[in-house]
Parts: C-alpha cells; sequence; structure tokens
C-alpha cells in the first residue's frame, strides 16, 4: 500500500475535481468491518487546476462506500423468478457470447443494444463503440448521457458546427455577467459554483442572473432571480433579445462577419415586446428589463446553464436560443465569455468524444457521414459499409424495442435505469420482458438487479486506470490505486474479452487501459477535440491537459483553455448559426385534473440513484427521506400542512413524498429530489411520474417537468424519517 498521496479526480459530476487520496492513519473497526479492502483518506489536489483544492461533501467522502455490498463474481438465472448462482468468468462470457451469435443469426444486429454510462472512463466508452457500432455492426449503443447532456451537443454542434464547451473555468472568475440558467449549480456543481461566488462577492460590479422556478441555494445569491413558469425559457430568451434590439445593444458588424441565418431568428423577435414576455414568464416587467440591461452593459457575458435546459422536448432549440443572444452580442471566443454547459457526469465529456451516443462515432464523427464511417472502419480494419449508416436506438428506443419484441439482448453497465429513466412502471414492464438481460455493476444489489440475467462484477474509481474529461474538456488520469474486490473487472477489459471470443482477436489486442487511450487519442487527430498530444504517460508527467491538444503541443498549452478565439467555427462556411424558434411549452402542460407542474433535480450531497452515495453514512445523515416542496399558497388551498405525506398522481403512476412547505418554489410547481428508489425509500421514485416525450433533436427526455395531482393522504404531519435500506446483502 502507497504512503504518497494518489493523484485522482473526483467520480461524482462533471466539474472534474482533483483528489488526494491517502491510506487512512485510523478508522471505526465498524467501517472497517463493512469495507472490502483498505479505507481512504480524501482531500483536495491543490495542484488540480479545476478545483484549486476545494472538494465538496461527495468528494470528500468519495473512498466511503467503495468496499459496501460489492458484487463479487458473476452470477446468472436463467428467469427472473429463479435465485442468482455464481459462476466463473469463462461460463459467463461463453453465455454472453453465445447470445449474441443466436441473435445475429435470429434478428440481426439491430436486436443488440447496449447502455452505458458516464461514469464509464474514456478507455470503456471506447472498447464498447469498437465491439457494438464496428465489429457488431449495430450502433445501438446509448448512455445514460442521453438523459443528461444530449441537448447540449445538439445545440453546440447546430449552433457552432461541433460539440465541445468553448469556455473554461477560469471565465468564472473573469466575467463580469453571468447569467445561470436551469442549474443549481450551487448544490449540483458545488466547487465551479464556489469560483464563481468568490469572484462575485470581491467584485460589486459583477452582476448574477439565475432563472429557475424554485429560489436555490444558487439564486439566493443572486442580483436578480428570475422564478419563470416552466416551460417559458425560449420566451424568456426571446424577449432580452427583443429588448437588446431594441436598445441597439447587438453587434451587426459580428453578425454579418461571423454569423449565418441572423434575419429569420430577427424577424421572430418581434413577436416578444415587454409586456406579452413577461406575462408568459409569469414575471415582471422591471424584472426583464434588468435582466436584458444586465446583459447589455456585460462586457464578458458568461452563461451556465444543465438540466433545466436539456432536459426538454425543445431542450435543443431552448440551449441555441441562449446561445443566438450570445452571438447576437458577440459574446464567444473572448475571456470571462460565451455559452458553457456544465456537464452532468464526471466523463460524460469523455463519452461524447469517444462517440458513446447512438448518433455519433470516435472523434466527434457522425455515423450518418459516409466520410466518417469510412475513416472509423478503415482505422478499425473493418470491411466498408460494417458501421451502420443510420443513428441507431436511444435508451428510450431500446425500451419501446423491448415492448415489441425486437431486442434479443440488453447490456446495461454503471448505470440504474430501474430509478433514472422515466415513465418507471413501463420501464420495469419493458425490461421484465427481456429475453436476456446482462448489467454490469460494481454494487449489488441496485434496483436494476431484478431486472437482470446475467450480473457481471465491475471495477470502479480506485480499482482501475483510464481518464475522463470535464466540463471544460481537462482530461485527466485517474489510476488505480487499489486492487479490486473478488473477481471484478474493468468495464473495457470485459467488452474486449467478449470482442476476442466472438473472433475479433486482431481488434482487442489490449492489455492496458494505457494501450486503450493511445489507439483512441489517434482517432481525435484532426478533428475538433484533438487529443493525440494527451497520453497516459504524459498525464501523470505533467497533470491535466486540456483540448484540442494535438501531437507536438508543447509542455503547458495556453492556446486550448477556449475555442473559438479565431471566430472560425466548424460549419461549412466557419460562421456560426442563429436559431429561430417560438416555444411550444411544456410537453406535458397542466389541466384541471393535473394541476400542478412537478419539476425534478438533485441535493448537494446525493448523487443520482444514491448507488454510491446512499451507502455513505454522513451523506444518508445530511439528505435522510425524499420529500415535496409545495408554495404555502397551494399548500392551504389543498389542506396540507407540513410534513404530512402527499400523494402525487400523474397520467402514468403515483408516488409519496412528506410535504415541505416552502416559499422557496414557485405557486402552481412542486419539486421533487430524483435520487430514492425503492431500495432506499417507500413508493418514493421521481421517474414514476414522468414522461418519456423527447426532444427531436436531441431525443433527450423531458424529465423536469410533468403535470400532476396532489393528494394528502395523512391527517397529523409526522416526523420524516429514512427507513433502512430495503434489502440484504
Amino acid at each position: 500500500m502507497t504512503t504518497n498521496p494518489t493523484k485522482t479526480v473526483c467520480p461524482f459530476c462533471g466539474v472534474g475535481c482533483g483528489l488526494e487520496v491517502l491510506p487512512a492513519a485510523s478508522s471505526n473497526q465498524a467501517n472497517r468491518d463493512q469495507q472490502v479492502g483498505p479505507v481512504w483518506q480524501v482531500r483536495g489536489d491543490r495542484s488540480h487546476p479545476s478545483s484549486q483544492g476545494m472538494v465538496c461533501v461527495k468528494g470528500a467522502t468519495a473512498s466511503e462506500a467503495i468496499g459496501k455490498d460489492r458484487l463479487l463474481y458473476p452470477m446468472f438465472r436463467p428467469s427472473l423468478d429463479q435465485p442468482f448462482q455464481r459462476i466463473s468468468w469463462d461460463q459467463a462470457i461463453d453465455g454472453i457470447v453465445e447470445r449474441i451469435q443466436t441473435v445475429l443469426q435470429t434478428q440481426g444486429a439491430e436486436a443488440l443494444c447496449m447502455y452505458g454510462s458516464g461514469q464509464f472512463v474514456t478507455e470503456d466508452y471506447y472498447v464498447a463503440q469498437k465491439l457494438m457500432k464496428g465489429c457488431l455492426g449495430s450502433n445501438n449503443f446509448d448512455a445514460n448521457s442521453r438523459l443528461c447532456m444530449s441537448s447540449a451537443v445538439a445545440g453546440y454542434i447546430q449552433s457552432f458546427g461541433s460539440d465541445g464547451p468553448p469556455c473554461c473555468y477560469d471565465d468564472l472568475e473573469l466575467t463580469d455577467c453571468a447569467f445561470i440558467i436551469g442549474s443549481n449549480a450551487a448544490e449540483c456543481h458545488p466547487i465551479a459554483f464556489n469560483r464563481l461566488r468568490k469572484h462575485h462577492k470581491r467584485n460589486p460590479h459583477v452582476k448574477l442572473v439565475v432563472v429557475d422556478p424554485r429560489k436555490t441555494q444558487t439564486a439566493e445569491a443572486a442580483d436578480l432571480h428570475l422564478a419563470i413558469r416552466p416551460g417559458t425559457d425560449i420566451d424568456l430568451f426571446n424577449g432580452i433579445a427583443y429588448l437588446l434590439m431594441q436598445w441597439g445593444r447587438h453587434q451587426p458588424d459580428f453578425i454579418h462577419n461571423h454569423t449565418s441565418d441572423f434575419a429569420a431568428y430577427a424577424n421572430i423577435l418581434q413577436h416578444y415586446p415587454p409586456e406579452i414576455t413577461a406575462a408568459r414568464c409569469g414575471i415582471s416587467v422591471s424584472d426583464l428589463e434588468t435582466a436584458a440591461r444586465y446583459w447589455a452593459e456585460g462586457s464578458r457575458v458568461l452563461s451556465l446553464w444543465s438540466m433545466g435546459l436539456n432536459q426538454s422536448r425543445e431542450g435543443t432549440a431552448k440551449v441555441r436560443m441562449l446561445i443566438n443572444l450570445h452571438l447576437m452580442t458577440g459574446q464567444i471566443g473572448q475571456p470571462g465569455a460565451g455559452p458553457f454547459s456544465l456537464t452532468g457526469q464526471p466523463n460524460a465529456m469523455g463519452g461524447r468524444e469517444a462517440g458513446g451516443l447512438s448518433h455519433l462515432l470516435p472523434g466527434y464523427r457522425s455515423v450518418r457521414d459516409p466520410q466518417h464511417r469510412q475513416e472509423v472502419e478503415q482505422f478499425w480494419g473493418l470491411p466498408t459499409g460494417q458501421i451502420a449508416s443510420q443513428p441507431g436506438r436511444t435508451v428510450w428506443d431500446m425500451i419501446l424495442g423491448l415492448e415489441q419484441g425486437d431486442v434479443g439482448l440488453m447490456w446495461i453497465a454503471a448505470t440504474n435505469p430501474i430509478v433514472s429513466l422515466p415513465d418507471l412502471e413501463r420501464t420495469k414492464a419493458a425490461l421484465r420482458r427481456s429475453p436476456f438481460t446482462i448489467y454490469q455493476e460494481a454494487y449489488y444489489p441496485t434496483e436494476t438487479t431484478a431486472y437482470a440475467h446475467l450480473l457481471l462484477p465491475a471495477t470502479q474509481w480506485s480499482e482501475k486506470t483510464g481518464t475522463m474529461t470535464n466540463s471544460e474538456r481537462r482530461v485527466s488520469l485517474c489510476p488505480k490505486f487499489q486492487a479490486p474486490p473478488g473477481e471484478a473487472r474493468e468495464d473495457w477489459a470485459i467488452f474486449a474479452e467478449v470482442g476476442r471470443r466472438l473472433g475479433f482477436r486482431e481488434q482487442f489486442q489490449f492489455q492496458t487501459a494505457a494501450e486503450v487511450h493511445t489507439e483512441f487519442v489517434q482517432l481525435t487527430r484532426d478533428r475538433p477535440c484533438d487529443m493525440s498530444g494527451i497520453s497516459h504517460q504524459r498525464l501523470q508527467e505533467t497533470g491535466p491537459l486540456q483540448w484540442p491538444c494535438p501531437a507536438g503541443t508543447p509542455e503547458n498549452p495556453t492556446t486550448s483553455a477556449r475555442l473559438y478565439t479565431d471566430l472560425q467555427f466548424h460549419t461549412p462556411d466557419r460562421r456560426a448559426r442563429f436559431a429561430a424558434y417560438h416555444s411550444r411549452g411544456l410537453g406535458e402542460p397542466p389541466d384541471a385534473q393535473y394541476p400542478y407542474v412537478l419539476t425534478t433535480g438533485r441535493l448537494y450531497g446525493h448523487w443520482h440513484t444514491q448507488t454510491r452515495t446512499g451507502r455513505t453514512e454522513k451523506i444518508r445523515q445530511m439528505h435522510p427521506h425524499p420529500f415535496i416542496e409545495i408554495h404555502p399558497r397551494d399548500a392551504a388551498a389543498l389542506g396540507i400542512q407540513d410534513g404530512v405525506l402527499v400523494e402525487v398522481r400523474s397520467r402514468r403512476g403515483m408516488a409519496q413524498f412528506p410535504a415541505k412547505i416552502t416559499k422557496a418554489i414557485a405557486p402552481g410547481t412542486v419539486f421533487v429530489p430524483m435520487h430514492w428508489g425503492e431500495l432506499w425509500a417507500d413508493r418514493a421514485e421521481a421517474n414514476a411520474l414522468t414522461h418519456p416525450e423527447a426532444c427531436p433533436d436531441s431525443r433527450q427526455p423531458e424529465l423536469k417537468a410533468c403535470a400532476v395531482a396532489l393528494i394528502p393522504v395523512a391527517a397529523e404531519p409526522r416526523p420524516c424519517e429514512l427507513s433502512a435500506p430495503a434489502y440484504s446483502v
């Protein structure tokens, strides 16, 4: 066991904070008894440029759940009503290979599906793409980034010609107007927000605008909080643009020289005068004008967003209309300015670079582009035409395929869809119909375990080496610093072994993650996300690096901090494109039967579906139970008191939550955290209520809003206590 600190990266959100890990000098014996392997001390890495030594509670406790409730061996059962039996890895791999071959012969490659995760390291993502899209000819690889960042991806591609956030974290300390919309960054991206908050406090002239139906911790720090009605984001953007045009605060020279399609955009703005816009958004004309004035007077305007924009049936349109504000005012390609999507997961960016969505190929390529397909086929040593020419199934298409009997194999890895997907009852019913589900996971059980036929034990953070890319395009090495428990294997190694046994030995000769990475970055050469100058060895020697970082880049590159500094974009004419959209509103607006809008989100301490954080005692004490936020006016109308159990019904399902009466939520809107599945609380699944309607461009579901009814089910308030997890190990 090493006594020197291991430099690594936090395995939680997309901020990508640097950590140092040391063996703990001493630890509670009870904790040791529950652990598999050693206990570790975690602290912030002061040398990491993204986080500068800061760490949140999730990062600080990252090691505490490593060894708890681990899946140690492959396990199999022929049907879901039978118990799992331990099997060998040879039996497991041979079973997968036999099943894949059978499905290929009887249903074709379109019946093979894999659903991965932003928890993968980039090496895992890459080998999975090579196996599924290359060797097997199925583009049916999607990841839980579909639920997280796909609208940001589509928005960047359509506006700039390529994915990739153009900003960096240093811009948080250089901006003079920060515009946060659809992001509770103080809780969900706390270290990045801390950098902005310190800058804001030190500089009274810096303005912070927060747009959110809830008065979150982020909104409490704002100079202006706009509690708009859910679904009116585009109305707000167009209303601000109307005022900027009216005041002459746009940049005609920038628009003429560096953009296209402005005329169509300008034409729709005439429909958004302040009185109409403010009424639609549910805000005052004065606040609308203040927001527009802050933008107009800012010399360096930085916008930040996350799920509140992306998780929408018009997510791509929302992202593009926000980008429009930057284009009309020339606020891009300069320090402190630009449209900056805050990535949800630690390696959702790396997944995008490796082609980890059903319409992508490695190196920011598209499966629809014949030249892109040919480049990848030749590099992988595969025949022309091997990669399918159309996008594969998104994760919701996989659910529909299971319903229709068109999916013969469902392979899920490093994610927990039985809590995170929308319309959960439908999702559960579809997975019960799956002929063969492989579930590759580090923990046992999760809610998804009950729907699997074959369980494969995977390594996780601390037990595997790989790279991750954070929201500012910064690639960090995450080295292995302890042995995996039981027979757990790296995800990429599992995919590679399946590939070899299917007969693709030449394509899967990798022995180490470093070899995988070396091959992957060659596919980024001369692409917008060029990482051909990055290697495991270089990251170990120099620390994290931002892309673009082509081969031959000097030791301490400074030119990659921001994209588009030359105002040359990745479109054919090198111009950024304006979009022109009117708002369509919510996919499921409230009505007389379901009069409230439910929105969902994360809490500071918990992470997604609690697979890790639910097993961390400090975090469980911090967030012991689910709840529903209700405005006092709505609570009074329904006779709901604080702490009373409330039944929430939608057109798809129901759930129950103790009421939290608060003015922090706008009237007509209620909020529920999305972390609790059936292992952690009774009937508290937020996604039992949500619907799967999605953005037509990004295919990202509208998890942020659905219509619900509220019914009090307990007459008296009662203590909100979390019962013990409903499982045994």
